[in-house]
């Protein structure tokens, strides 16, 4: 339909309000006014100002402000294609990561021989899965890592509220300490422990018996609760980091608000505090119970020798100790443990949608932190005794035995440096550390990048396919390690020949940026979540383009988190053993394989002498990401 002249003039004009009661029939034309309309209407005085000031330009090569402003305006206004481009390629690059695997698996678990052998489709593998002696292992499993979850959960949280929202001394330093045992190599400390609550001749029962002058042992760490203590020190500082930043980032004048309605403390915190870090929270204990479904360390050290199954020493057992390899029934008992993590994660979804959880907004507040008078003393004490049964005694052990010739003799006579020149002086070792080095730095920054976009589209935009993009980003999370590895050991064999990957440090890259996804996605949404949306919309309303929002405001306040995601990622590709030792070759070893290597052949006083490196290299990027946030929020 045409439009007067009349009503043409009346679109035209710029001083029209949009907040008019009643439209004219002009404005019916107008209903969905351009950004750039939208700018001029809402900000008159500010635009004709840039366009008098521009006017007065007599520089010819300048380009005014107003055009500037309204070209980017345009460039907002034509993003469609470029948008669903984006997706897209998103989309294609999370279902190589994610769906390609998986599919791979789904062939293996009907296919009735390994890779590149001759076999035949059936239904052998998932009708080995039903049996009572698997139904018990799958008990154990979920057990085993509820038994560690909750209280993991609590001492987290308890330890987050220290750090982050009291007066308590030195809390800089002591959260450095306290999430020093999620970047130990798991099979360092299992090793140590081995050694400190062995019930024969570990050293803790040893000074219980002379103390005491009994002959118990009190200590075993073989049976169910060494493998929960075990998994306990790696889940605490997990959910810790998940957490910490949650505390941080809320207003305390919510807080203020139920104190002075009556509300005690303990209340406050039950019915506001918590609730707020809900998300966090929930997010933490989830991702906490599907690594302790997935975890192998621990139930292969402490739990295998006392007769203790579980799912991950299962499918290991299928593939590496059983001849020929079982592959079929290794996928298919697979497939059922990611339906029962599937079931939760959608459980989450359910308890957490349509419910507003924003604590950060344009409003500006003063975080604060709660005096304890001389209970801060008490809750100082908390966390140097965590850190000290955490840290402290199993780092003991390893520092002791490296620099002696065998674990459990302590002779003067047999002290020695020659495990440190033998590792000094080892080209595995070197390279192994130039590999893990490589693809942790290269793994964790690509990670956090996919993970970031993934989250934005989730968390902040209504862009169709979001949900896709979400579900197949969270798909690796629900695969414990060796399961995606051979995923991936299937697909990188099965691959075109003009696609080099399989063999390669590519392979190991790809397997790492598929594992972390997941965590850098949580991360990112959760931090993304306290943001109130009128931060980005002003933004934008002002004619910064969605780049320039996101380096200048998005990242900008959720740079925290993503420093903290960072350092997570990389100390997971650090310590990750399950999937890199299905994918490395000749060549492409990482530390991780090559500790293996070393304890299998009983050098375990060289893998002490490495483990030591590994937690210089802990503390010194802890100081560094601290020291990056610490001076991030200062120019905030």
């Amino acid at each position: 339909m045409e439009r007067s002249w009349q009503e043409k003039a009346e679109c035209a004009n710029p001083a029209r309000s949009f907040a008019s009661a009643k439209p004219t029939g002009a404005e019916k034309f107008c209903a969905r006014p351009s950004l750039i309309e939208l700018a001029e209407n809402l900000y008159p005085q500010q635009v004709n100002m840039a366009i008098s000031a521009d006017e007065r330009v007599e520089d010819p090569g300048r380009v005014p402000f107003a055009a500037g402003l309204r070209a980017r305006l345009r460039v907002l206004e034509g993003t469609a294609a470029s948008r669903t481009a984006g997706v897209a390629l998103l989309v294609v690059i999370l279902a190589f990561l994610s769906i390609y695997p998986l599919s791979m698996l789904l062939y293996g678990s009907l296919h009735s021989t390994p890779p590149g052998m001759a076999g035949v489709f059936n239904l052998d593998g998932y009708q080995a899965v039903l049996t009572r002696q698997n139904l018990v292992m799958l008990l154990n499993t979920v057990g085993i890592s509820l038994a560690k979850t909750f209280p993991s959960l609590v001492i987290a949280v308890l330890l987050a509220w220290i750090l982050a929202r009291t007066d308590t001394p030195f809390r800089g330093a002591l959260e450095v300490l306290v999430t020093l045992p999620f970047f130990i190599p798991p099979i360092l400390t299992a090793m140590a422990w081995g050694m400190l609550g062995n019930p024969q001749v570990g050293l803790l029962n040893q000074l219980y018996q002379w103390a005491t002058g009994s002959s118990n042992s009190p200590i075993n760490v073989y049976s169910y609760g060494g493998v929960i203590w075990h998994m306990m020190q790696y889940s605490i500082p997990f959910m810790f980091l998940l957490i910490v930043d949650a505390f941080r980032a809320m207003d305390p004048s919510l807080e203020e608000a139920a104190r002075m309605c009556g509300a005690s403390r303990w209340r406050t915190f039950r019915t506001v505090t918590l609730l707020l870090i809900l998300p966090a929270l929930s997010s933490a204990a989830i991702l906490s119970f599907i690594r302790g479904i997935e975890n192998f360390e621990s139930p292969l050290f402490f739990g295998s020798p006392a007769g203790i199954r579980v799912i991950t020493t299962d499918i290991y057992d299928s593939i590496n100790q059983r001849s020929p390899p079982q592959y079929q029934y290794a996928t298919a008992v697979s497939f059922v443990i990611m339906a029962l993590l599937l079931l939760i994660v959608l459980l989450q979804w359910k308890l957490l949608r349509g419910r507003n959880f924003t604590t950060v907004s344009g409003k500006g507040y003063s975080p604060t932190v709660m005096k304890l008078g001389k209970w801060r003393w008490a809750t100082f004490a908390f966390c140097v005794l965590f850190f000290a049964v955490t840290v402290v005694l199993p780092v003991g052990q390893l520092l002791i035995g490296s620099f002696f010739k065998f674990f459990g003799f302590y002779q003067w006579d047999m002290l020695t440096l020659e495990h440190y020149r033998a590792v000094f002086g080892s080209s595995e070792f070197w390279r192994g550390f130039g590999n893990t080095m490589l693809l942790g730095l290269a793994g964790a920054s690509l990670t956090m990048v996919l993970g970031g976009v993934v989250a934005y589209i989730s968390v902040r935009t209504k862009w169709r396919g979001r949900m896709l993009i979400d579900v197949m980003a969270w798909l690796p999370w629900m695969m414990p390690g060796i399961v995606l590895g051979v995923g991936f050991l299937w697909g990188f064999a099965l691959l075109p020949h003009a696609i080099p990957i399989y063999g390669t440090i590519w392979a190991l890259l790809l397997a790492y940026i598929s594992l972390g996804t997941p965590l850098s996605v949580q991360v990112m949404s959760s931090a993304y979540s306290q943001l109130s949306y009128d931060i980005e919309e002003c933004s934008r309303v002002h004619g910064a383009s969605w780049l320039q929002t996101m380096r200048h405001i998005m990242i900008a306040l959720a740079w925290p988190s993503f420093a903290v995601g960072w350092v997570l990622v990389f100390f997971g590709i650090m310590r990750e053993l399950s999937a890199s030792v299905l994918l490395y070759s000749v060549g492409s070893e990482v530390l991780s394989v090559v500790l293996l290597k070393l304890w299998t052949n009983g050098n375990a006083e060289q893998v002490s002498v490495i483990g030591l490196m590994m937690i210089v290299l802990v503390v010194l990027f802890r100081w560094v990401q601290l020291k990056v946030i610490k001076a991030r929020i200062s120019t905030l």
